[in-house]
């Protein structure tokens, strides 16, 4: 099951998600190197890891099923085929940010760059 959360829920959902043996929760980046140089996110209690979304079926195993991951695009489209992918490849705790990077720099970090 995919949960939709805004960039304000992430930590509550990252509460909910995580046991203790499912490890360090994960926002998974998949926007392209050029949107990573242009606005990123600090990790704050959780890892961010970028994979942009054409390279990740070739790099799914450098993922850990168990952890819970939320996916992180620009606007919320493309992550949440992403979050689609790695439902469907046995990932048991996937939200997608709903609104992307741009939500989050409205609704969390006003510091980070909309574009």
């Amino acid at each position: 099951m995919i949960d939709h959360v805004r960039p304000a829920q992430l930590p509550a959902w990252f509460s909910a998600a995580t046991a203790p043996e499912s490890g360090r929760p994960l926002v998974l980046d998949v926007r392209e190197p050029w949107e990573l140089q242009t606005a990123s996110i600090a990790a704050q209690g959780f890892e961010v890891v970028a994979i942009p979304m054409g390279e990740l079926p070739s790099r799914l195993a450098e993922l850990d099923s168990a952890r819970p991951i939320a996916c992180l695009c620009h606007h919320g489209a493309r992550s949440l085929r992403v979050a689609a992918f790695l439902a469907q490849n046995g990932f048991g705790h996937i939200a997608n940010i709903t609104g992307g990077i741009d939500a989050w720099s409205l609704e969390s970090d006003p510091a980070v760059p909309r574009y």
